[in-house]
């Protein structure tokens, strides 16, 4: 991590632990909003005016956070609005790299070589972790938020209309509902697959393994019951929420997280499901199975050896290749 604008030691997965020895994330540090007319957001920060070509989203292809961002900014048709880079998958022992390798970018527009580097040009004395999903803004030369949820909601309505009204993402009359299941499943799934992959102790490991079964059983009846989506016909951020973690559970959850009761294809609507998010406009591009296993396989914690597996086969998903 960062300290004071310097970088610390190696980087390491686990960013903290409680007293049972459970993971602990670290809470993001840059929440400003943009919106259409510039005025503050839901967060009370400083608000950033919407404007084509301003804004420069940095992101990891392997990181399910980042992926949120990357799929509601296809969904509402960002992508003249909202220029991205992607980088490499291995996390190095300076974090997240910039590179060549394929589907990977340099930093061109920051000329940065880690993405610690760009954190540094925001706020020189930064300390903290440097993770994505960064949202930039090029014209002041500083980090508008590097929380996924809030960005999530950015691309959904805060660029006004330079977005497409294709998808309501966060719809008022859900909004409440929506906030109850996302509040229900990021302990327990989103972030329950890092707590039982990070845990310290038997303990936390238990709990975790726990709650990340329960929840993919209560997902998997409330799709079978009421599918195609979470809320019905209605396609909402919750459903993102879920994707990004499901879509990446067999690949790398599953083995080398120790979440291996079942896997998600043993799970006919969570599976279902998934080919249905899939089908959206431009979802497929945002998943890449090769840079989630690189990059989850690289953490030198979990895998000291750095042996990507073959499998497993997601051809039932993705097609036969």
């Amino acid at each position: 991590m960062l300290v004071d604008g310097k970088w610390t030691a190696n980087w390491q997965p686990v960013q903290a632990s409680d007293a049972k020895g459970g993971f602990v994330r670290q809470i993001s540090g840059f929440r400003s909003f943009v919106t259409p007319d510039g005025a503050a957001g839901p967060t009370g920060q400083s608000g950033f005016r919407a404007e084509a070509g301003r804004y420069h989203l940095y992101v990891a292809l392997i990181c399910p956070w980042a992926s949120r961002t990357l799929i509601a900014r296809k969904l509402k048709g960002l992508e003249e609005v909202v220029s991205v880079s992607v980088v490499e998958p291995a996390l190095t022992d300076e974090g997240w790299r910039f590179g060549d390798y394929p589907g990977a970018d340099r930093d061109t527009l920051n000329g940065a070589t880690y993405m610690h580097e760009i954190y540094t040009r925001a706020d020189p004395h930064y300390t903290g972790r440097a993770t994505v999903p960064v949202l930039w803004d090029k014209q002041t030369g500083t980090i508008v938020n590097n929380e996924s949820a809030d960005i999530l909601r950015i691309f959904n309505s805060g660029f006004g209309g330079l977005a497409s009204d294709a998808f309501d993402l966060y719809p008022a009359d859900l909004a409440p509902a929506i906030d109850a299941l996302n509040d229900h499943i990021y302990p327990r799934l989103n972030n329950g697959v890092y707590r039982a992959g990070f845990a310290t102790t038997q303990v936390a490991y238990e709990e975790a393994f726990a709650d990340v079964f329960g929840v993919l059983g209560e997902l998997e009846e409330r799709l079978a019951g009421s599918g195609p989506f979470l809320f019905g016909e209605r396609f909402t951020e919750t459903d993102i929420r879920a994707f990004v973690t499901l879509i990446r559970f067999d690949a790398a959850y599953h083995g080398l997280f120790k979440c291996n009761q079942r896997q998600i294809s043993s799970y006919p609507a969570l599976t279902a499901f998934l080919k249905r998010v899939l089908a959206l406009p431009g979802v497929r591009e945002t998943v890449n199975i090769d840079h989630i296993k690189r990059g989850y396989y690289s953490m030198k914690t979990l895998n000291p050896a750095g042996l990507v597996p073959v499998g497993p086969d997601l051809s039932d998903l993705f097609g036969a290749a």
